[in-house]
């Protein structure tokens, strides 16, 4: 019987593999997706993540930023990044780059999917594999979660697959509870900047991420109904920049982004990554809470106390999901959404600290 089965092999699967693994547990990992797998995201990486992926031995290429934009029509204000910069990565090549690192360790990653996951007091079973325990990192619409009872709240109903190249949805970006989602492309053009802007308008956000020497990747959210090239319509000054920049990528979709989830731990099961739960992609700290909470999973393994996961969740990611809830409900406030930006260059020294203490 091995020590730890890892349901997926994104980023926060794989680097849960990779520590337990450095850690001298026994781990496999079941994936039914060929590698590498793309997924709509900001592609960002921050600094502290940068870090600790180093720390794992995984190598990445990708362009750096060194800070963070926000801009609205009138107002532009930056926040520079204090301890070092992050990494504009493909998803694909971070992909690639962890699965590598699973194979020089040796740890198996098997073609299979999970099933239905049986468990006992000392072991869990699932893809044919017994484990004593088993990390269910299967992504933001968890089968492993909705299986094992613990989704809780409508929003995490999915409407959508990977490849949306549309966008559906009841609720205007302004509301209250509005159901936000996220389309992503990469267009070949030269980055003109060295940080990662943030563009706002009443539709929403998008991000433009430089990732290589000749791409950059956008990504837009909102709860707007509508295709990529007509929200970025609502964004003016980035779409004067793209203009006549060749697509790189077709549009990528993702969402519901929120997923209200009722715990991380089910015996010997626990949720990490998205399916731990998910507040927002508005601060893009997606891939430095998993790889922190991964870290505390493992923990719990070694331990065997996987009922200490929960609180361990919790204490690690909650000023990121503090922060992120905040800004969210600014942003979902009809009276404070406009004045976000302006906030930011009236108080850049606040807005610094924010940038910075997320960074």
């Amino acid at each position: 019987m091995i020590d730890l089965l890892v349901a997926g092999a994104g980023p926060a699967g794989a680097a849960t593999a990779i520590r337990a693994a450095l850690c001298g547990l026994s781990v496999v990992v079941v994936e039914p997706r060929s590698a590498p797998i793309d997924k709509a995201c900001g592609e960002g990486i921050a600094h502290s993540a940068c870090g600790y992926l180093d720390r794992l031995g995984v190598r990445l290429s990708g362009r750096p930023f060194y800070g963070i934009r926000y801009l609205d029509a009138q107002h532009q204000v930056d926040a520079r990044f204090d301890a070092g910069p992050g990494l504009g990565v493909r998803r694909t090549a971070l992909h690639a780059s962890l699965i590598d690192r699973l194979a020089e360790l040796e740890v198996p990653v098997l073609d299979r999917r999970v099933g239905a996951i049986t468990q006992n007091t000392s072991s869990v079973t699932a893809a044919g594999i017994t484990a004593r325990y088993l990390a269910a990192a299967d992504g933001l619409h968890s089968g492993i979660r909705r299986q094992l009872g613990l989704n809780a709240g409508a929003g995490n109903r999915s409407t959508g697959g990977s490849a949306a190249p549309r966008l559906a949805a009841p609720a205007t970006s302004g509301a209250a509870g509005a159901v936000r989602r996220g389309l992503r492309q990469h267009f070949s053009v030269a980055p003109w900047s060295d940080l990662v802007e943030v563009y706002w308008s009443s539709l929403g956000e998008a991000y433009l991420t430089p990732v290589a020497d000749d791409l950059v990747g956008v990504a837009i959210l909102t709860s707007e109904r509508g295709t990529f090239d007509s929200h970025l319509e609502a964004f003016p000054a980035l779409r004067q920049r793209l203009r006549g920049a060749p697509a790189a990528s077709s549009v990528m979709g993702a969402g519901p982004l929120r997923q209200r989830v009722s715990g991380r731990v089910a015996g010997r099961v626990m949720l990490v990554g998205d399916a731990a739960g998910y507040v927002d992609a508005l601060t893009g700290e997606g891939i430095a809470v998993a790889l922190r909470t991964s870290a505390e999973l493992v923990r719990c393994v070694q331990e065997d106390r996987p009922e200490a996961y929960e609180a361990a969740w919790r204490r690690v990611s909650w000023e990121c999901r503090l922060l992120t809830g905040s800004l969210l409900w600014a942003r979902n406030s009809s009276l404070l959404a406009p004045r976000i930006v302006p906030a930011a260059a009236l108080l850049p020294g606040l807005y610094g600290r924010i940038v910075n203490r997320l960074s």
